[in-house]
């Protein structure tokens, strides 16, 4: 792990170089305490898979919830999104997960793929949810999975 992880450290340093693009190395417990002190000094992490689950973990935790994250896997011509959080086996079924990690996923991937006005539009309406507060139970809601979705789309009908 240590070499691979000087690699990286390497890598990110010689790209950002070259681009031109201001960056700062910080190892993970600093990032994390950062990320709660002071968040707003971040603009973009670049870390590897271990610390990166670890750092967005936490950054959730900030914000409220497992299931309000969205990433992005970028690559040149390539991409993959995805909510944060894992597979919660745990309720699983019960209709209770917070969808819109996968909807800002999406919202996400649609600006990627040069929709910027839907991934706006979709933005606006996840907003409009919570304003809402039709949540589900990890932010003290009662709502389940179907109606956290179903008050999206209805925001999303108003906006077109």
């Amino acid at each position: 792990m240590l070499r691979s992880d000087r690699l990286f450290l390497e890598c990110c340093r010689a790209v950002a170089a070259r681009r031109g693009v201001a960056s700062q190395d910080m190892l993970v417990d600093a990032a994390a305490y950062n990320l709660v002190i002071n968040p707003k000094r971040f603009d973009v992490l670049v870390t590897t898979n271990l610390f990166g689950d670890i750092l967005s973990d936490l950054a959730a935790g900030l914000v409220g919830s497992l299931g309000l994250c969205a990433s992005a896997n970028l690559g040149q011509s390539h991409a993959l999104f995805e909510p944060i959080h894992g597979s919660a086996p745990d309720i699983a079924g019960k209709g209770i997960a917070n969808p819109i990690g996968a909807i800002r996923s999406a919202a996400m991937m649609m600006e990627w793929l040069g929709e910027k006005e839907t991934a706006l539009r979709m933005e606006a309406a996840v907003a409009k949810t919570l304003e809402g507060k039709v949540l589900t139970p990890d932010l003290g809601g009662s709502f389940r999975t179907a109606d956290v979705t179903d008050a999206v789309k209805g925001y999303l009908r108003q906006s077109e």
